[in-house]
This record gives C-alpha cells, sequence and structure tokens, in this order.
C-alpha cells in the first residue's frame, strides 16, 4: 500500500516538476523582457533539478541548481545587463520571425514525437510486473547521453555570447 502511494506520489512530483519547466520554457520564449527572460530559465533550471533529483541522480539535481542556475544565471544576468533595453526593438511585441519560428517548432515537436513513437517498442522492460520507472530511466540515459547532457551546457554559454555579439553589432559599438 505505502509502495504504491509513493509510486503515485512520485509520479505526481515528476508531471509537476516537468510541467514546471515546461511552462518556464515558454514563458522564456513569449516574455518581452530581458530580466524576466532571465528569471523564467532559473525557473526552468530549478524545475529540471527536482526532476532529476525524483529521476534519483541527486548529483546532477544538485550540479544543475548549484552550477546553471548559479554561476550561468549570473553570467546569463551579466549579459542582460549589457543589453540596451531601451532599444525600440523591445517595444515590438513580436519579431518577423515568429511564423517561421512556429513552423520550425512544430516541425521540431513532429520529429520529436515520430522518435519516439519509433523507440517506444525498444524500451527496456523491468522484469516482472514492475514498469520501466525513473530509476531504470535515469541510469540508461546518463550511461549513454551523459555527453549530450553536458554539450548543451557549452551550447548555452555560446548562445549567450553570441547574444551579446550581435546586440554589440546592431547597435554599432565594434571592438
Amino acid at each position: 500500500m505505502i509502495d504504491s502511494l509513493l509510486l503515485h506520489l512520485d509520479t505526481l512530483f515528476l508531471v509537476v516538476f516537468a510541467g514546471g519547466a515546461l511552462i518556464g520554457g515558454v514563458l522564456m520564449l513569449v516574455l518581452r523582457e530581458p530580466m524576466r527572460v532571465a528569471l523564467a530559465l532559473i525557473s526552468t533550471m530549478v524545475f529540471l533539478g527536482g526532476v532529476y533529483g525524483l529521476l534519483g541522480v541527486h548529483i546532477i539535481a544538485a550540479f544543475q541548481v548549484l552550477i546553471y542556475v548559479g554561476a550561468v544565471m549570473v553570467f546569463i544576468v551579466y549579459a542582460i545587463m549589457l543589453v540596451d533595453v531601451r532599444d525600440p526593438s523591445f517595444a515590438r511585441r513580436f519579431s518577423r520571425l515568429l511564423v517561421p519560428g512556429i513552423v520550425g517548432a512544430l516541425v521540431l515537436f513532429g520529429v520529436l514525437v515520430y522518435v519516439a513513437w519509433q523507440e517506444l517498442p525498444a524500451l527496456p522492460q523491468a522484469p516482472g510486473n514492475a514498469t520501466f520507472g525513473a530509476q531504470q530511466f535515469s541510469a540508461a540515459f546518463l550511461d549513454k547521453h551523459w555527453l549530450q547532457f553536458e554539450l548543451v551546457s557549452v551550447l548555452l554559454v555560446a548562445a549567450a555570447v553570441a547574444a551579446v555579439a550581435v546586440m554589440k553589432v546592431i547597435r554599432g559599438e565594434r571592438g
């Protein structure tokens, strides 16, 4: 009885944390003020830390909160401070790239659903009557995909540096 209740509670927390991360990600796309976008990114990373904690990889959860939320977000906030918020481009509600961005996001979502659907029968099954749970998922994730997970952090830092460089070029402050 207690094990069943804990499994349902674990699943509920996983859905809440994953939903919070998804909402934070969507807010990063639709908010206009750079500092609010940074706060949405912080909340997304904290929720992801909660997901990693529920998956049983507590070291990764601690690194997620300490390194990504702490150090990387300090860097992001510093980059935001370099952006001129009085720039008239912030007054426009949507970019001219909104429609291509939505189309690209839908294509990406379709590809992800297709790949997940193709891989669904190949998921490893737990012995007996148990289902494939968070512990098995985290072990498989960290065995096969740890390098891609770490490369995302490099990509995020490169994107922040590129954003600052683009803003300098737009404002004409070369050098």
